[in-house]
């Protein structure tokens, strides 16, 4: 079946926060990161069968991206080449799943795999995005294709490819960050990179939160861990202090262990992502992942995906009093824009004319 939307109001993401997909998800995300407590980037994982075809899909969609080439423009918003990537991409991956997902169901978890690219029409990508991927990977762990031996090679080859295919479309398309600024200065796309991080470093002896600060640290164990490996990303494309462009990672760097920011970071998926209705109300629901809403009209269930709505249209989205008094935020032009251009603005017309700017 095709996933489709249910939760519209303040009282849908109430019965969602209490239904078992809400906890199927988390508790999954807790056993991601259970698997990786203490694991290095770099340490030698076997990979299944299982891993290399999922390797072997991200593979295929940086092809993809490689091959639809963006169009030239002055203008640092998301480039419109994204919604030709995002219509190939579409029409592969259920060839592409073909190959690991059961006919049946390849439907549904491409539905997951599909909206973990981004936003075709707004061009833009996010957290719910993201949790997209994670569900994507939720559904093939109930069709028990991923077994829980495969975890730790899941977050460390399969998530961490996905992050840096995602990379890839940033730089390519210039996607928009989605609802403004991701979890609100964390960063503007990622989340999940930073909470299997700081899991990597729990048991760490040495160090510690505050190590963000120090870049040689930085550089040097960027290759072993994700978070360091994140906020080194974050410093390469917004300028100034971190203290500046990334409030909410300094703040965390003032905890005293590992072990407090990972739990920290937990609850903030919670709350800051699958507790806010303006990234809730376009998550879907099919028979792998299910909850029904209490306020769900059939047109809106069953009538034109969400991601092609005008945002102005959709009334019936009660996503007021949140952070934006629209449910997708204010159009913010892309951080990765400004610096490609800062770094190169003779590259040609796409770059020429844009001017960088400090940070998002």
């Amino acid at each position: 079946m095709i996933p489709v939307r249910q939760i519209l109001t303040p009282e849908d993401l109430v019965l969602f926060q209490e239904s078992t997909a809400c906890s199927e998800i988390l508790s999954f995300l807790g056993a991601l990161n259970d698997s990786v407590i203490g694991v290095k980037t770099t340490d030698a994982i076997e990979d299944s069968e299982i891993i290399q075809k999922l390797l072997c899909l991200l593979e295929a969609v940086q092809q993809t991206n490689k091959d639809i080439k963006p169009i030239e423009t002055n203008s640092r918003f998301g480039n419109a080449a994204f919604r030709d990537f995002y219509d190939m991409v579409e029409q592969k991956l259920p060839t592409w799943l073909a190959e690991f997902v059961p006919a049946e169901h390849i439907e549904e978890v491409s539905k997951y795999a599909q909206e973990s690219f981004g936003n075709r029409r707004r061009i833009d990508y996010g957290t719910g995005h993201e949790l997209n991927f994670l569900s994507f990977l939720l559904c093939l762990d109930k069709l028990e294709l991923i077994k829980r031996e495969d975890y730790a090679a899941l977050v460390i080859h399969v998530f961490f490819q996905y992050v840096h295919v995602m990379r890839g479309l940033q730089m390519s398309y210039w996607l928009e960050p989605a609802g403004s600024h991701g979890v609100w200065g964390l960063d503007d796309y990622q989340f999940l990179p930073f909470l299997f991080g700081a899991g990597q470093l729990r048991p760490h002896k040495h160090l510690r939160p505050k190590s963000i600060h120090n870049a040689d640290i930085l550089e040097e164990f960027s290759k072993d861990y994700m978070y360091f490996e994140s906020v080194l990303f974050v410093n390469s494309i917004k300028t100034g202090s971190i203290r500046w462009h990334s409030p909410m990672i300094d703040d965390i760097s003032g905890a005293k262990s590992w072990e407090k920011v990972n739990l920290g970071l937990i609850k903030m998926f919670r709350a800051e992502v699958i507790g806010k209705l303006p990234t809730m109300q376009h998550f879907m629901f099919g028979s792998l992942i299910s909850f029904t809403g209490g306020s769900m009209p059939a047109d809106v269930a069953h009538g034109v995906d969400d991601g092609e709505h005008d945002c102005g249209d959709h009334s019936h989205v009660f996503a007021l009093g949140q952070e934006f008094p629209d449910c997708c935020g204010i159009k913010v032009p892309s951080a990765i824009a400004a610096a490609l251009a800062s770094k190169d603005a003779s590259a040609g017309p796409r770059s020429a004319h844009v001017r960088p700017i400090p940070f998002d």
